[in-house]
């Protein structure tokens, strides 16, 4: 058994301490202690099932699974958040987990992967779409902070009418890079699918459905769990809205992510490791992003595209710095150190902001 199972298994006894925590008032840091610990190997367990099934169902529709539930948790998280009105931190947690995939999750990857073959290849083509992509993103991001900054008087519904404009072009943007990615141009990503292939013989579907259903079950509940108690926690540990959602959420939310990733990276799979990181970010930006300002409209929860300048700023540095260091196709341990400091110098400036 891999290292990854025993310790995902191992982390489930936190579900139901993590209830214990809740029902017998053990208090709020430890209810968010122990259900952000709980989050974590039913997030591994969704992504370990999701590729399982991608095995068995075939490239095409194995890739289209990937896409869709390989941010998931987040979703869940997210969808939670939304729902217990903490419209703020659910900002900063997309663009968290923009940030911590571009920076965090591919400079671990490129740092240990690194460590262990002294340079390592992957496809620069498929980085450079994906740069293209998220520049797109980066826009849609950009562009209603630009139109309230640049602007004297901004009524609430522009914004609104502004945001749900963008998040329909995204999420048709969305599709059109699935349907590049799965149909005319399947051929650059085969790799993802050929790992996967290499590793698995003939896995059981039911059994794995079963654990993608159960999976998403356990992150739905302990995401109510956790989002209950995140606003009392964090507060007493001194924290804001904007450092929790940018920083410690996609830290939950993403961590099979970040197993995958530095896996295959150990493994000198760099193109399905890089995959991994921008295409969740592309999934996030794209999809996530603007099914939770739609959802939220549709719930009364007034969600939009009106991030804090400061949180787009930061995305447009992570972005530039990925796609610089990611458009030569190759890649070593100094690089994954660049993307980490990033990261780190990031991830100060909000831990030190007011806001």
């Amino acid at each position: 058994m891999s290292i990854k199972k025993i310790i995902s298994l191992g982390l489930l006894i936190f579900i139901p301490i993590s209830i214990a925590a809740e029902k017998l008032e053990w208090g709020a840091l430890v209810v968010f202690a122990t259900a952000a610990i709980a989050i974590v190997p039913l997030a591994i367990w969704l992504s370990t099932a999701t590729e399982e099934v991608a095995v068995i169902s075939g490239p095409s529709i194995g890739a289209l699974l990937n896409a869709l539930f390989g941010n998931a948790t987040e979703l869940i998280i997210s969808l939670v958040a939304l729902k217990a009105g903490l419209i703020d931190i659910v900002k900063a947690s997309i663009t968290g987990t923009i940030i911590s995939n571009l920076l965090l999750v591919m400079g671990l990857s490129m740092l240990l992967g690194g460590l262990r073959y002294k340079e390592q290849e992957f496809k620069p083509v498929v980085a450079r779409v994906n740069g293209s992509t998220m520049t797109l993103a980066v826009v849609a991001i950009v562009l209603p902070a630009t139109v309230i900054s640049t602007s004297n008087v901004v009524e609430a519904s522009s914004i609104s009418h502004l945001s749900t404009t963008v998040a329909i072009v995204m999420i048709a943007v969305y599709f059109m890079t699935l349907l590049f990615s799965l149909k005319t141009h399947s051929y650059l990503y085969e790799v993802g699918v050929v790992e996967l292939e290499e590793a698995h013989e003939k896995p059981n579907l039911w059994l794995w459905i079963g654990v993608l259903l159960l999976a998403t079950i356990g992150v739905a509940f302990e995401s109510e769990i956790f989002v209950g108690a995140v606003e009392e926690a964090t507060a007493g540990l001194g924290l804001t809205p904007l450092f929790t959602g940018v920083i410690l959420l996609p830290l939950v939310g993403g961590a099979a992510e970040y197993v995958t990733a530095v896996t295959v990276a150990l493994k000198n799979n760099m193109d399905l490791s890089v995959s991994v990181a921008m295409g969740s970010s592309l999934l996030v930006a794209l999809l996530v992003a603007p099914m939770l300002v739609l959802v939220g409209q549709a719930i009364g929860q007034p969600m939009d595209l009106n991030f804090n300048l400061f949180e787009v700023i930061a995305v447009v540095i992570a972005v530039a710095v990925a796609n610089l260091i990611s458009l030569d196709g190759r890649s070593n341990w100094l690089e994954g150190v660049l993307l980490l400091a990033t990261y780190v110098v990031l991830g100060a400036a909000f831990y030190f902001h007011p806001a």
